[in-house]
């Protein structure tokens, strides 16, 4: 079996997408499973065979010679997950099941899974919260992802397993997510000239989209038999960001005091330091990577990098 053959799942969204074209640089042979929600972001390569299939019906790809899966299918964070409940458990929990046991049926070595930093839900005194830290998920897509991580740890016995839980991304993809703080301030910013933030106090943890890809190619010959990383390296108040974005683009901002999003917690991330992976960029990387791709006229908004509202329309 070939430690260079890979199944990934929701190779077509905003990480995945990215993600296949630095694995095809490496020499990485690829199968992609993506239900193409939206919109068809399929990386077109000889290495790369690409399944237009919900996870749901993972049995019917032939995976034999796959030693490694990166799983990323699931409905990406609150606001969509809360759209359709059904939709987001059956896709993460159920879906995993169902991957799982067609991984250990077909001998897959290893599994790594993006779950997320949002499972800690609210910390107290912004409290660094490491791995170890209780989970209290306060959202649907929170408690997806737990249990999601429960139904993993049930198979360690028959597979190797590493569970990243990422910050929030941010930073340019070809299928472009508008959702996500610093992206969709750094747009709006661009785009109207004004940052509205809500709140403003309440702290999250970020990383760049390109160090995101870094960490799962970087776990991919890592010998782990069972493990679980935070993945986020600049803990930062919304209000901070919108003050970076406003220096780079001399934008507005307009506090509202309603906060509609309390989740605040600083996201610990030395145990995946301490074992030799190195972030590289930074979401001042991020701001002004967009901006320059806005104003040299390369970045061409589609309504389906506005994922919750193209999911409404989906619905």
């Amino acid at each position: 079996m070939s430690s260079n053959n890979i199944l990934i799942t929701g190779g077509s969204g905003y990480v995945g997408v990215e993600l296949i074209k630095n694995l095809i640089k490496k020499n990485y042979k690829i199968i992609n499973i993506d239900n193409n929600l939206f919109g068809n972001y399929f990386v077109k390569n000889k290495n790369v065979k690409n399944f237009n299939l919900d996870i749901k019906f993972i049995n019917k790809v032939d995976i034999s010679g796959v030693n490694t899966c990166i799983h990323l299918a699931s409905i990406a964070n609150d606001p969509m997950a809360d759209l359709d409940h059904g939709l987001s458990w059956e896709t993460s929990a159920l879906g995993t099941k169902l991957l799982l046991d067609h991984l250990v049926k077909n001998n897959v070595k290893k599994v790594i899974y993006a779950s997320s930093g949002s499972v800690y839900g609210i910390k107290k005194n912004n409290l660094s919260v490491t791995e170890d830290e209780k989970l209290e998920p306060i959202s649907t897509y929170n408690k997806v992802k737990m249990v999601t991580e429960k139904v993993l740890e049930s198979y360690k016995d028959k597979i190797e397993i590493i569970i990243l839980r990422p910050a929030t991304i941010c930073g340019l993809s070809e299928r472009m997510r508008l959702d996500l703080t610093v992206n969709m301030l750094t747009f709006d910013s661009l785009k109207k000239k004004k940052i509205i933030v809500y709140g403003g106090k309440q702290k999250r943890p970020n990383i760049h989209i390109d160090d995101m890809i870094d960490a799962y190619i970087f776990f991919l010959n890592k010998k782990i038999k069972f493990g679980i990383f935070n993945v986020g390296f600049e803990n930062t108040s919304i209000i901070q960001i919108a003050k970076l974005i406003s220096s780079e683009t001399g934008a507005l901002i307009k506090v509202i005091k309603e906060n509609i999003d309390p989740r605040s917690y600083n996201l610990n991330s030395s145990k995946i330091i301490s074992i030799g992976f190195k972030p590289k960029k930074t979401i001042l990387n991020a701001i002004r990577e967009f901006k320059y791709h806005y104003e040299s006229g390369k970045f061409k908004d589609k309504p389906n990098f506005h994922s919750i509202s193209w999911l409404k329309k989906k619905l």
